[in-house]
């Protein structure tokens, strides 16, 4: 979205592209799982790296919707979990893991046929 779009600032397109993100999404549901520390929950995520872990927890800290818990200890121990509005969340995002679990074979099919089309190179498309 163009920064000039009279959208750009809209709190609820910006909380979308937060929410929406591929990253929040995995970190939201492991988080909803345990709390964890930050290399553990870099494990679980999984290919994603340390600065776009921390970006992300950072913003999803910011909107409310994950915690960071610091223990002073040797060395300094940082935990993250989900906060209860994160728990809202993570319940909507279960339902469309549920979703694209009952209608997958669909979206496989329609993606078949949609290839099979004239003109259409399958080999362009995600």
């Amino acid at each position: 979205m163009k920064p000039d779009h009279p959208e750009a600032d809209c709190p609820m397109i910006l909380l979308l592209d937060r929410v929406a993100n591929k990253w929040a999404v995995l970190i939201v549901a492991a988080l909803w799982k345990r709390p964890l520390r930050f290399n553990a929950l870099r494990r679980t995520v999984g290919g994603i790296s340390q600065k776009m872990l921390s970006q992300t927890l950072k913003g999803l800290e910011r909107d409310g919707l994950v915690s960071r818990t610091v223990t002073p200890s040797t060395p300094v121990t940082v935990e993250y979990a989900i906060t209860e509005l994160g728990k809202t969340l993570a319940i909507v995002m279960d339902e469309l893991r549920v979703w694209s679990a009952d209608h997958i074979d669909d979206v496989i099919a329609a993606r078949e046929a949609y290839d099979k089309r004239p003109g259409v190179q399958a080999s362009l498309l995600p």
